[in-house]
């Protein structure tokens, strides 16, 4: 357990609103496995996605706030609606009073930024959660890096309950994930690319693949998010100095600890996993 008191150097925190970004952590352990890593999930009040912006802010906050309490010098969101709707707002009004020392970073802007890369005729689509698309994060960002790029969103509301509850590779996640790539191609007929814009959806990816034209690259966060954190800390010498090296990964939940342990422990593909209880508020 890390003491409440920041002290000099901490681990990096991992925040989602549930068993999602594990599947981001697991990229960070194996790009960059010397770090100690602090995961939070918010289980008891996932899925995010149908959320207000306000709730998601404030959910998001106090996560934050609570891995700045356990020593965490930096902080990754990741979750696509709580980098969608929370992290502008925290980097720009909360952390100058918090702890200017800080940072916050979020999962968007990395995947954004290798979209020029992959699509080859400019026709991309996003699956991402309601709360997510709404925001429209990701046309934006695009817009500002590849101007010609067209972006088409689609709400996937069920994808995050499967992966939640642990559905994903049952046969009635088949429905959904049909569903929503068949709906969204039909808005579309000219998409190449596909951002898998929410970090539960790595669980469903064969799934996905499944059912997706094999012409039809899809994009999953893990491998470009971990780069760009990599990356950020080349960059940043005096934080990656206070950024912990023992190797350590503990996890805590905000809902039931076995269950989390043994999400865990699937999703990692690890056996020794530490879990314990915290609130939130």
């Amino acid at each position: 357990m890390y003491p409440l008191s920041a002290p000099h150097t901490g681990p990096i925190g991992v925040f989602d609103s549930g068993y999602g970004g594990l599947t981001i952590l697991g990229k960070f352990i194996e790009r960059l496995p010397q770090y100690d890593y602090l995961y939070l999930g918010d289980n008891a009040r996932a899925p995010y996605g149908t959320r207000s912006f306000e709730v998601v802010y404030d959910f998001t906050l106090q996560a934050v706030k609570k891995l700045f309490e356990l020593g965490c010098p930096l902080v990754i969101l990741a979750c696509n609606t709580a980098s969608a709707k929370a992290l502008r707002s925290i980097q720009q009004n909360d952390l100058p009073h918090m702890d200017p020392t800080r940072r916050v970073l979020g999962v968007i802007r990395p995947t954004v930024e290798c979209i020029g890369e992959i699509t080859r005729n400019g026709h991309v689509g996003l699956l991402a959660t309601a709360g997510t698309v709404r925001s429209e994060s990701y046309p934006l960002e695009i817009k500002k890096i590849f101007p010609d790029i067209q972006v088409t969103g689609m709400a996937c509301p069920m994808w995050v309950p499967l992966v939640e509850n642990k559905e994903y590779d049952g046969d009635g996640a088949d429905y959904f994930v049909k569903k929503y790539i068949d709906t969204i191609l039909q808005k579309d007929p000219d998409i190449d690319t596909l951002i898998l814009g929410c970090t539960h959806y790595p669980l469903l990816l064969q799934k996905i693949r499944q059912y997706t034209p094999s012409h039809i690259r899809l994009v999953t966060q893990g491998e470009y998010v971990s780069e760009s954190l990599k990356d950020y800390l080349l960059r940043h010498p005096d934080m990656d100095a206070r950024c912990s090296k023992n190797k350590r990964r503990e996890f805590l939940t905000t809902e039931s600890v076995e269950k989390f342990r043994e999400s865990a422990s699937v999703f990692l593909h690890c056996t020794d996993v530490h879990v314990r209880n915290v609130q939130l508020e």
